[in-house]
């Protein structure tokens, strides 16, 4: 099944409404399924098939939008939609784009369902693999989130220089 990004779900209700309504559907299921095979080995294949989905949502976002830092920007409209993310860019270029979330109600949201450990595996584990699906030689480093505890999440992205061949 692909998540394929922008689809018709999410430009009506937004990623947030989206995520926590998976979430409500979630939660309950990977723990009756804890039950008989184990938390750990449920959220790994949990895991497992959100960073899958996340690498097509990447791949889809770039058919569309292009593979290069504009292009990432842009799609930033999705997460962001209602405010579901305050963010603070400090850096956009070419190859660059780094940027501070400084409130994230996804956090927020996953945190009020009493979920923060499940929040990490459905939202903040998709961003490594939506970046790779996006652009195979991007990079991220994120070495904070609000998720656990931060005052913002680091995003600092960096993309080949699209004026290099390879």
């Amino acid at each position: 099944m692909s998540d394929d990004f922008p689809d018709t779900l999410t430009q009506t209700i937004g990623v947030l409404l989206r995520r926590e309504t998976e979430a409500r559907v979630l939660a309950p299921v990977i723990d009756a399924l804890a039950d008989t095979f184990g938390r750990d080995a449920v959220v790994a294949v949990v895991r497992d098939a959100i960073v899958r989905l996340a690498r097509e949502q990447g791949s889809s976002l770039a058919a569309e939008y292009g593979d290069g830092a504009d292009a990432f920007l842009e799609t930033l409209q999705f997460w962001t939609k209602g405010g579901a993310l305050e963010i603070e860019v400090l850096e956009h270029s070419a190859t660059r784009l780094d940027f501070d979330v400084t409130r994230c109600r996804y956090a927020e949201m996953y945190r009020a369902l009493g979920i923060a450990d499940l929040g990490k595996v459905l939202s903040c584990n998709r961003d490594y693999a939506m970046v790779e699906g996006f652009n195979a030689d991007a990079a991220l480093t994120r070495d904070e989130t609000i998720l656990t505890g931060s005052p913002c999440c680091t995003f600092r992205y960096r993309f080949p220089d699209p004026g290099k061949k390879p």
